[in-house]
């Protein structure tokens, strides 16, 4: 069986023909990285292959982060399509590095809600993310790491501390929001925190805080109480 080529699509569904009529605004990831793939592989489209990339690696910085052999993990991304993902990844991280402004401090609970509040606040289901800080309390990275439905998150410690471990951080603060607009820590809540802050130790990497984040208001664990004081900001 041959292989799926975007050229087999309709004319007007063709992502090349689209980015040159409309922009690259005009298309979704799936379809800029099924141009850079160009053709798919047996009994799978192009299109179905970039999906696929996309679900693997669960967010836009884990896929560009990703090395040329989690890349060939794909079925039907041989050695050249890795390499080939590989060098247009590192051409937009390069690009994201020189745009990048001086370090954030983040030196008190309000700082790291200013960040959450942007990403998840209006959220309608729970989403966790983390905020990576380096040694001197600035920002690293920031990324979400699971959403869960309208009243719990299901995470596991190694999905927190995954990107944690690959840009290095010293410390991590968690933060996640509540759609009912209440940031009153749930048992849950409490229970997820208790177990990352036991999974940070064993690695050696702390858990400064955990915010329960609302549109115009928050709640700090570490001002709480309910994460120890020797976490500091």
């Amino acid at each position: 069986m041959a292989s799926f080529a975007l050229r087999e699509l309709p004319a007007e569904l063709r992502p090349r023909e689209r980015l040159e009529r409309h922009g690259v605004d005009a298309l979704s990831l799936k379809e800029l990285i099924a141009i850079v793939l160009s053709n798919g592989t047996q009994g799978k489209s192009v299109l179905s292959l970039s999906e696929e990339l996309i679900v693997r690696f669960g967010s836009l910085d884990r896929l560009l982060e990703a090395s040329i052999f989690e890349l060939m993990e794909i079925k039907g991304i041989g050695r050249a399509k890795a390499i080939q993902l590989k060098a247009v990844f590192g051409i937009a991280l390069k690009c994201r590095q020189v745009a990048i402004p001086d370090k954030q401090t983040i030196a008190a609970p309000e700082h790291a809600y200013a960040i959450a509040k942007n990403e998840i606040a209006e959220e309608k289901q729970e989403v966790l993310m983390v905020i990576l800080r380096d040694v001197r309390g600035c920002l690293i990275h920031q990324e979400s790491v699971s959403k869960g439905t309208l009243s719990e998150i299901l995470v596991h410690p190694r999905e927190v501390f995954y990107p944690a471990v690959r840009y290095k951080a010293h410390s991590l603060i968690l933060a996640h929001n509540h759609p009912s607009g209440d940031p009153t820590p749930s048992q849950a809540d409490l229970e997820l925190t208790r177990c990352l802050m036991h999974a940070g130790r064993t690695m050696g990497i702390s858990l400064d805080d955990h915010l329960i984040v609302c549109a115009h208001t928050y709640i700090s664990l570490c001002e709480k109480g309910y994460i120890p004081a020797r976490a500091r900001y």
